[in-house]
């Protein structure tokens, strides 16, 4: 047997070590990374001395390049609590940043997409965030929309999911005034402590097509790059699984779009592109945005309700309402609610088992089902190996 200790090479890690202070650089003032480094940043714009590129000074060289309709940055932001704005960062670039340091946006890495328990390469609900902003961003800055809140809008957008992919909405429902709404739990509850812009909260709150229209082109344009990633990597996680083969695809989107993702992509992201071109109008030309709801509706039935995921959907369902009603019952054992639990009214604490279950991951749940409910194994939702 091998002794892994004997490969720990003792050099590598007086390597590592000397590196701990970073090394001086020709100016001995300045610390650099790496004993060879030469990069260098010369003043902007030709200037003798060196400026630097503030907000002000950014959002004033955006303007020359954003549509009269795109959302413009300005200050601090349309804030509910009034902040000081930041000196270099728009106020949308400060909430994409706040919500990809949340543990909202970081639990996304284990939530179902399609498949719970995915495998390495099958897409969870984080990477399908990033896949949306890839998207929405390629448009936005093609057509002339801001960027900044394009991105924020869209790695926000699926903070609300629960656990266990979309069945998670049917099961919290009961609870929920009106019924549990992912887009709207994402921007009233999940991210609510963020002290966000209105018009991000906003997209991330509508970016469902069931919901209002958002306010803002930007908010528009996320709703059409949801769609488009989702159904073009949720088709290539199914054919990679072997649910479905490229020969099953619809022709019409064999035909117009190709098999293949990149393809995919590329046919929606340059239908957006030259339909909001040519008309100015957020959407998408007839024949393209047929395909789309022609691949949308294949997926529907192929994939998304067939007959594994509908059972998948009722283990979780069970699962979760469960859960619920166990942590509803007995809020004290949430963590971090120890202290002022028992002073809550029931629908307090119904709230909070709500929040508490929503923004468990697929892996978290199931372990909570197994040591408070002593849920039994056999009805865990399971793997698509099942």
């Amino acid at each position: 047997m091998v002794d892994v200790s004997s490969e720990i090479s003792n050099e590598r890690h007086r390597q590592w070590a000397a590196t701990m202070e970073g090394f001086s650089g020709k100016d001995d003032e300045v610390t650099v990374a790496h004993s060879d480094s030469t990069a260098r940043v010369s003043p902007t714009g030709g200037a003798s001395t060196r400026v630097l590129l503030t907000r002000e000074k950014l959002d004033a060289a955006r303007e020359a390049v954003l549509a009269p309709e795109a959302t413009r940055s300005l200050g601090a932001g349309n804030r509910d609590i009034e902040e000081e704005p930041d000196e270099f960062r728009s106020c949308f670039e400060r909430d994409r940043d706040r919500i990809l340091h949340s543990s909202s946006f970081r639990r996304l890495a284990g939530k179902t997409q399609v498949f719970i328990f995915p495998d390495d390469h099958q897409r969870t609900r984080l990477t399908h965030a990033l896949e949306v902003a890839q998207v929405a961003t390629s448009v936005a800055r093609a057509v002339g929309l801001n960027v900044a809140l394009t991105e924020a809008i869209a790695i926000g957008h699926d903070c609300g999911h629960g656990p266990g992919g979309h069945a998670s909405e049917d099961a919290l429902d009961p609870y929920v005034t009106g019924g549990f709404n992912h887009a709207l739990w994402g921007a009233e509850v999940a991210l609510s402590s963020l002290n966000l812009c209105r018009e991000t909260l906003d997209g991330i709150a509508n970016h469902s097509w069931s919901r209002p229209a958002p306010s803002t082109p930007e908010g528009e344009l996320v709703s059409w790059a949801d769609r488009i990633a989702y159904v073009c990597h949720d088709f290539e996680d199914a054919l990679s699984a072997g649910i479905v083969t490229e020969d099953q695809l619809p022709p019409l989107v064999r035909e117009r779009c190709g098999t293949k993702r990149s393809q995919q992509l590329g046919s929606f992201i340059h239908a957006m592109i030259n339909t909001i071109g040519a008309t100015g109008i957020i959407g998408m030309d007839a024949a393209h945005a047929s395909a789309l709801a022609s691949f949308r509706s294949f997926n529907y039935d192929t994939i998304y309700l067939r007959r594994e995921s509908t059972e998948q959907a009722r283990a979780v369902i069970s699962m979760l309402r469960a859960l619920v009603e166990h942590f509803a019952s007995n809020p004290w054992l949430i963590a971090d609610n120890a202290q002022h639990a028992r002073d809550l009214s029931d629908t307090d604490a119904l709230h909070e088992a709500v929040a508490y279950v929503a923004g468990m991951t697929d892996r978290f749940a199931c372990r909570t089902a197994l040591s408070q409910l002593h849920w039994p194994e056999e009805q865990l939702p399971q793997g698509i190996d099942r």
